[in-house]
């Protein structure tokens, strides 16, 4: 879900519903996925309200779930070329790799930005960049700790490929780690998809990586914190030419 400056002259909106506009965009919403997490606590506080440490601790269990199902606006940059980061994180490595093998795309090294997304990080991930998603490839394997350097190829994991307007390939790695027990992709072969949108959720802890193709340039560093949807992780080689 990204959101677009407001176009100009559009009317501003006062009292109620201006108080309301400032409400939505200082509490982020919640993800679809997250309902059940935060519903089961909230049935147990009602159950459970006589006893207040009952009540204290579900009312405390569905707050938390809400928080790491929260799904906040983003707004993408419009330049074209720029891939964006997938995910909100930590970035953790910068470097080259071969592609999963489980898109048929060769064993020819890319360059590859890894970001690392803690319990405590927004989950929700969204395209890098624009386009046609050519195949979504799932895959199962271990759960290890996502910050480490082999979970992009023994964790389980879940690998779409994008083709630009261009004619560029962009590959996004949704990758479980040590808590994570569930990857979703809502996104699907053939489909449209633009900048910034939300395509999918890891639950608890987790790690996205992004493929590019041979000459993007690539503009972070290891250590450096990414806003999904809008942290500009590279420039496509078309784009810099």
């Amino acid at each position: 879900m990204a959101r677009r400056p407001t176009p100009p002259g559009t009317p501003e909106t006062t009292g109620p519903a201006h108080l309301a506009d400032l409400v939505r965009s200082a509490i982020p919403p919640m993800h679809p996925a997250g309902l059940p997490f935060v519903a089961v606590p909230l049935g147990v506080a009602v159950l459970g309200r006589r006893r207040r440490w009952v009540r204290r601790t579900a009312l405390a269990a569905a707050a938390a779930s809400a928080a790491f199902f929260r799904h906040p606006h983003r707004v993408p940059p419009n330049r074209a070329g720029v891939v964006v980061a997938p995910a909100d994180g930590e970035v953790a490595l910068v470097d080259t790799a071969a592609p999963p093998p489980e898109l048929g795309l060769g064993d020819q090294p890319l360059p590859r930005v890894s970001i690392f997304l803690s319990v405590l990080d927004v989950h929700v991930q969204r395209t890098p960049v624009s386009g046609v998603v050519r195949d979504v490839r799932y895959r199962r394997g271990q759960f290890k700790s996502a910050d480490l350097a082999d979970a992009s190829e023994v964790n389980e994991r879940s690998s779409m490929l994008i083709d630009t307007a261009d004619g560029q390939q962009v590959v996004v790695v949704q990758i479980a780690g040590l808590l994570a027990r569930r990857i979703v992709c809502d996104a699907a072969a053939g489909d449209r998809i633009t900048i910034g949108d939300t395509y999918g959720l890891i639950r608890f802890g987790s790690r996205v990586d992004t493929y590019f193709p041979a000459g993007t340039e690539l503009l972070v560093n290891i250590g450096q914190r990414t806003i999904g949807g809008e942290t500009v992780l590279a420039i496509l080689p078309s784009a810099g030419a």
